[in-house]
Parts: C-alpha cells; structure tokens; sequence
C-alpha cells in the first residue's frame, strides 16, 4: 500500500468537483454546490488564484484531496494556513489518507512559517471530531463564525 499526495493541476477538476459533491453529500448539503468544472479549473488554478488542492492517491488512484489557503493573523502577525476541505472516500477512510493529507499540510504551515493551521468542523460530524482531537487538535468555542452570501451579499455591497 502506497499513499501519495501531489498538488492538484488544472486536469484534476473533474476527480475535484466529485470528491466536492461527496463531500457535500456527506454533509447533507449537496444542494449547496453551485460550480463546474469550469468553476473549479478558473477558481483554483486560474490566474491569480489564491486557493491550493492536494490529492491524495491510494497505489496509483485518487482517494481524497484537501483545498486550503493561506489567511493572516493580526495577533501573530504571521500567516496561518485554512484548510477549506478535506474529503477520503468512504471505501479508503482508515488508511491513513486523511492524516497523510493534515500532516502534509502542517509540514507546509511549517516550512511557511505560519502560527496556525486552522479548519472547520460540523458539530454533529463526531467521527471527524474525534480524529482531530487524536492529532492534538483543539476546538475554537470562543468564536462563531458569519457568512455573507448570494442576496444578503450583494445587497450589502450595494448599500
């Protein structure tokens, strides 16, 4: 068993848009994807783009992929690393894909010199929860998080 993880290139946007769809699946939002492939291939590797994939392969096959970006600490004053999705399939979950894919991306947070890898997680994904407290991470209670979107956004923008 081999498990490799590579950047994702323009090619990928297909496997991309279906691991996106499963994963909205899996979180019982599948009604909320909204891209192509189009949409992929000039949102994450158009010109200018400042949103990153990984895919992760099984012997030669993809079985999952992250999106992350780098975002800003005012506190730190250093760059952290969001990680905006993290999807194995169901068949593959428990081989190590999903901790291969956070340990890559912690190296890079690293290699980077970010202060914080950061993510987000359902409150009703247990499983997910579970694995994240097993590497030693720690939720953000503090916090809640806001979203502007579609209407909302546009109105707001306008004035």
């Amino acid at each position: 068993m081999t498990l490799n993880i590579r950047p994702a290139v323009r090619e990928d946007a297909a496997l991309i848009l279906r691991f996106i769809t499963d994963l909205a699946i899996y979180e019982k939002a599948e009604h909320e994807v909204k891209t192509d492939v189009a949409g992929i291939e000039n949102s994450l590797f158009g010109e200018g783009s400042t949103a990153h994939g990984l895919i992760c392969e099984l012997n030669g096959e993809p079985i999952g992929y992250a999106v992350y970006f780098f975002n800003y600490s005012t506190w730190l004053g250093k760059h952290g690393l969001y990680l905006e999705d993290l999807y194995v399939t169901p068949q593959q979950r428990g081989v190590g894909a999903g901790k291969a894919l956070l340990r890559h991306l912690a190296k890079l947070a690293v290699a980077r010199g970010c202060g914080r890898f950061e993510w987000s997680v359902l409150d009703w994904n247990t499983p997910a929860i579970d694995f994240y407290e097993s590497i030693g991470a720690r939720p953000q209670n503090e916090w809640i998080g806001y979203r502007l979107t579609g209407e909302a956004l546009t109105s707001f923008a306008a004035g």
